[in-house]
C-alpha cells in the first residue's frame, strides 16, 4: 500500500511514538551505562546486552499488562522492576546500589535524538500538528524532549490519557482532544504493534524502520500492515524521508 502524494490531504496531524522512533534510546543508555563502576560479575561486552534485555523487558511488561486488563504501572517504577530483576539474573547483587540503579532509571529521561529528527519534525511541522502519543509519564516526556531538542506542538502520554497503548480508547482519546478524524491523522512509529493498533480506529499509519526496535518483526509482513514503510536505519532518511514524501 502507499499513501497518496502531496499534499495528502485530509491529514492535519501527525502524531509520533517517542522513545525508539524519534530517539535513539540505546546510544543513550549505554552511554548512561559505560559511566558508572562495572559491578562484578558483569563485563563491559554485557553491556548492549543488558541495555536491550532492559527495553524488551519493559516491553513485555506493557503488554502483558494490556492483554490481563491490568493497569501498569508508572513508567520509571517498570524500568527498575525490570532492571532489578535482570541484574539479580545476572548475578549482580551489591555492586550497583540504590544510587547507581535510580540514575540508570533517570537516564531513560535524557535521550538523544537519531539524526533526521529534528530537522524532519521541523520541516513537517510547517505543514502539520505534530504531536507525541505514547505511554510513560508526562515528565518522561518533557524531559526527553527537553534533553533531546524535539520541536514538538504538544506531548500527549498514557498518563494524562488514562490509558495505555495499543488500547484503542488511547488513539480515540488523543483524537478527540485534537477534534480531529481518524482520516485525518497520521500515526508514525517504529513499533508495528502500535501503528496496528493505530489503523483499527482509522488512522493512516507509518513505519519508520530503526535498528533498534522490533527484533522479533517479519519486516516484509510490517511492509504489508502500513500505509508507508521508510527507512530510518541509513544516515539522514527517516523524518527526512517522511517530509520528502509529504512534500514539507
Amino acid at each position: 500500500m502507499s499513501l497518496s502524494p502531496p499534499p495528502f490531504q485530509p491529514v492535519q496531524a501527525l502524531i509520533f511514538d517517542l522513545m525508539g522512533t524519534c530517539t535513539d534510546w540505546r546510544s543513550s543508555i549505554l552511554t548512561l551505562l559505560r559511566t558508572l563502576p562495572l559491578p562484578a560479575p558483569l563485563s563491559p561486552s554485557d553491556l548492549p546486552e543488558l541495555a536491550d534485555a532492559w527495553r524488551a523487558g519493559f516491553f513485555r511488561h506493557i503488554l502483558e499488562s494490556f492483554r490481563r486488563g491490568e493497569e501498569s504501572p508508572g513508567i520509571d517504577a517498570v524500568h527498575r522492576m525490570v532492571l532489578d530483576k535482570l541484574l539479580a539474573a545476572r548475578g549482580v547483587e551489591d555492586g550497583w546500589g540504590e544510587r547507581e540503579r535510580e540514575a540508570l532509571v533517570k537516564g531513560w529521561h535524557w535521550q538523544l535524538p537519531w539524526p533526521d529528527a529534528v530537522e524532519g519534525l521541523t520541516r513537517l511541522k510547517k505543514r502539520f500538528m505534530v504531536i507525541v502519543l505514547a505511554n510513560g509519564t508526562t515528565r518522561l516526556q518533557l524531559d526527553i524532549i527537553r534533553s533531546s531538542g524535539l520541536p514538538f506542538d504538544t506531548l500527549l502520554s498514557s498518563q494524562l490519557l488514562g490509558h495505555t497503548k495499543p488500547s484503542p480508547d488511547m488513539y480515540l482519546k488523543a483524537l478527540d482532544l485534537l477534534d480531529i478524524k481518524p482520516e485525518e491523522a497520521l500515526m508514525v512509529a517504529a513499533h508495528a504493534y502500535d501503528l496496528r493498533a493505530a489503523a483499527k480506529v482509522g488512522m493512516k499509519t507509518v513505519y519508520i524502520h530503526r535498528e533498534t526496535e522490533d527484533p522479533q518483526e517479519d519486516m516484509s509482513k510490517v511492509r504489508q500492515d502500513v500505509d508507508l514503510f521508510l527507512d530510518g536505519i541509513s544516515p539522514w532518511n527517516g523524518l527526512l524521508a517522511l517530509a520528502d514524501h509529504l512534500g514539507a
